[in-house]
């Protein structure tokens, strides 16, 4: 035990350049917390003094904090963030994206989900490639009904924890034929000793609902549980903070209804704004200093937002200086959209500014082409970010189908993208054989 002194010295630290509304979360030791966190509002910096206060202060073991996010790379800056604050001990904090945690669990318990050992996890294309394969088989014509389609309701289910042996997956004709094909799809998974990363989330519930045991297991080893972007979760990752945090609920949420944008993929606005209904003793906390933006840029943005229905109500504000005007530039077509842009840029760079500090954002990659054309035409140097994802390539999904038949020789999918890679000549009945 450390004595008074040190423990205040280090409690000093760890919230001497926090907010008043950043300090009481990171003071926060039991029970549910949801905070609400406006843009540019230091959640990270509040997520990551939290889990180090909890492990200096309270003398909570690292090993039971589990901190879930959404990408790799926000995992990545949590846990250099944590390297900061605790030393190696931060290396023991369990910080991993939602599908990585349901991987974790998955590899320690496969033959709950009908697996064995050293599974593959299929992509996005190998999904493709088996629905096509099993729509053949079952003769349904793609024009009517296309593998993407049925990926994508797949998929929706999974992410809504629907299972096809549900009642409710059959209501209609069509419902009734996706069951069918859903069934088969998983059996084909199962028997290719695989999973699809819809799975990942959906059968680590499924194990926790079955499975009190293996469920207690994991809400003892994770007894503190933190949740980043709370208003992107769907259906099926609400339930797995649910099931872990209901033993101790010492659960603490972060996010931002306004910011919740993907519902088109399943995400649940109702999550966060139910929150104080899941856990009716919640403490619920604001963050409503930006740090990242001028207040002309909180006023444009806070008198948009504020139309919408339902959210928690905020006023975001900011110490920085009021900076430039706000903009609104509408266009003809996407052509004129573009060649405006270059031409900023061009001014821009004429008064001294580098290329390499101007960046174009885009919603989707079919509208690079137009910049693109405007950016050659004009001479301008540009790097385009995210084209080809390192492993999309085809030389490197062709190595992984290698690697994953040698280590899971049940893998058709896998053996079906490399027997003729390179060219063998083996057809269609060479390899049903």
């Amino acid at each position: 035990m450390q004595n008074a002194s040190l423990t205040a010295r280090i409690e000093a630290e760890l919230t001497e350049r926090l907010n008043e509304v950043q300090r009481a979360a990171v003071l926060h030791d039991r029970g549910p917390l949801l905070i609400v966190a406006g843009a540019g509002s230091g959640k990270t910096r509040v997520i990551t003094h939290r889990i180090a206060y909890l492990a200096r202060i309270r003398n909570v073991r690292p090993w039971n904090i589990c901190a879930v996010t959404f990408t790799n790379k926000a995992a990545g800056e949590m846990r250099e963030r944590l390297g900061g604050l605790l030393g190696p001990m931060g290396g023991n904090v369990f910080v991993r994206t939602f599908h990585s945690l349901g991987l974790y669990v998955l590899s320690r318990h496969p033959e709950l989900a009908g697996l064995k050992s050293g599974f593959t996890i299929i992509d996005q294309a190998a999904q493709i490639s088996l629905l096509k394969r099993l729509l053949k088989d079952k003769r349904i014509d793609p024009a009517r009904l296309s593998a993407q389609a049925v990926a994508n309701v797949i998929n929706r289910l999974r992410d809504d924890y629907v299972s096809p042996a549900e009642p409710g997956a059959r209501r209609d004709p069509f419902a009734a034929e996706m069951a069918e094909i859903y069934t088969e799809y998983a059996r084909r998974l199962r028997s290719a000793n695989s999973l699809d990363f819809a799975d990942l989330l959906y059968e680590t519930v499924r194990i926790f609902h079955q499975h009190p045991e293996v469920l207690e297991h994991y809400q003892n080893l994770w007894q503190y549980l933190m949740i980043d972007e709370y208003q992107d979760t769907n259906r099926v990752q609400y339930l797995l903070g649910r099931l872990v945090a209901q033993a101790r609920e010492n659960i603490m949420v972060v996010g931002d209804d306004d910011q919740s944008i993907y519902s088109w993929r399943g995400a649940d606005i109702s999550n966060i704004l139910s929150f104080n209904r899941d856990y009716p003793s919640a403490t619920v906390l604001r963050l409503e200093e930006n740090y990242r933006s001028t207040p002309v840029i909180l006023r444009a943005a806070s008198s948009i937002i504020a139309n919408n229905k339902e959210r928690h109500a905020k006023t975001l504000f900011t110490r920085r200086a009021e900076g430039e005007p706000a903009r609104l530039a509408v266009y003809e077509d996407e052509t004129d959209e573009a060649a405006s842009v270059v031409s900023r840029i061009q001014s821009l760079h004429s008064q001294g500014v580098s290329y390499r500090d101007c960046a174009i954002f885009y919603r989707t990659n079919a509208q690079s082409r137009v910049f693109e054309k405007a950016l050659r035409e004009q001479g301008l140097p540009y790097v385009l970010v995210g084209d080809i994802r390192f492993y999309e390539r085809k030389e490197i999904k062709d190595l992984i189908a290698y690697l994953s038949v040698i280590i899971n020789p049940a893998d058709e999918l896998a053996l079906e993208r490399i027997i003729n890679a390179p060219a063998r000549g083996v057809g269609e009945t060479g390899f049903a054989k």
